[in-house]
């Protein structure tokens, strides 16, 4: 945490040097005091609580159907052949597309709404949450799966009883993998998008700042994204530690 907390004071330092030196206009950048001073600004007066819960609704609808479904097709992958194929399949057709590029399509089918939003965030976390499950399942020791079958576990509850807890190091990896892609595609998507029913979201307001030339505000939303994606880590790197780490499975994890 000191170390830490040292490379963030340097890089504050960094950027205050650069805007005192290089005189840069403030309508092009601003500097650490003026964002700081927008930030207090806007969480104190609710320009930042909205979107920002907002975008964590959409997001975190988003995920739980991306993992549903993710975890549907690999069960299905696991059970059949068939299965195996379909998602190997789509796996390889879907998962490199960039998930914004499908919002034409989803404005389209949805509307103008959050379900569009909603769609395309599922469709950015389920394809990197598949691939890890996958590769989880897939590497399940086979004297554990016998041992199993012994005990007369079959189906569902073979997946729920010996799939899922040997792959626990890989599921991590995978929520992981989920949110950045979830996260990244969502602001992208309000970039675009605008607002999605009575309010925008994060994207929105940093859309809507750099309109009016309130570049502050821009870099304030910046700043609550990349702060919101500090948190989401150390708490997922907790929780890793408090399973996957501490149970000794962390040779079976992906990095």
């Amino acid at each position: 945490m000191l170390r830490r907390t040292l490379l963030f004071a340097a890089l504050v330092g960094l950027w205050q040097l650069y805007v005192a030196v290089a005189d840069v206009s403030p309508l092009v950048f601003s500097s650490p005091w003026d964002v700081a001073v927008a930030l207090v600004e806007g969480w104190g007066s609710g320009a930042l609580v909205g979107p920002t819960l907002t975008t964590l609704r959409i997001l975190g609808f988003g995920m739980v159907i991306g993992m549903a479904l993710a975890l549907a097709l690999t069960a299905l992958a696991v059970a059949t052949r068939v299965g195996e194929d379909v998602l190997s399949l789509l796996t390889a057709m879907i998962n490199p597309l960039p998930s914004v590029a499908v919002l034409p399509l989803a404005m389209l089918w949805f509307g103008l709404n959050e379900t569009a939003l909603v769609f395309v965030v599922a469709n950015a976390v389920l394809w990197p949450m598949a691939v890890n499950l996958g590769t989880g399942f897939r590497t399940v020791p086979q004297t554990t799966l016998m041992v199993g079958r012994s005990l007369g576990l079959r189906g569902w509850r073979l997946i729920r009883d010996v799939h899922l807890p040997s792959a626990l190091p890989h599921t991590v990896a995978g929520v992981k993998t989920g949110w950045a892609f979830g996260w990244r595609t969502i602001i992208a998507a309000e970039l675009v998008f605008g607002v999605a029913g009575a309010q925008g979201g994060l994207g929105f307001f940093i859309n809507n700042a750099r309109f009016y030339l309130d570049i502050p505000d821009v870099f304030a939303g910046l700043v609550t994204i990349a702060v919101i994606g500090i948190a989401l880590d150390l708490v997922f790197s907790v929780l890793e530690r408090q399973t996957v780490v501490r149970w000794g499975m962390k040779q079976g994890a992906v990095t």
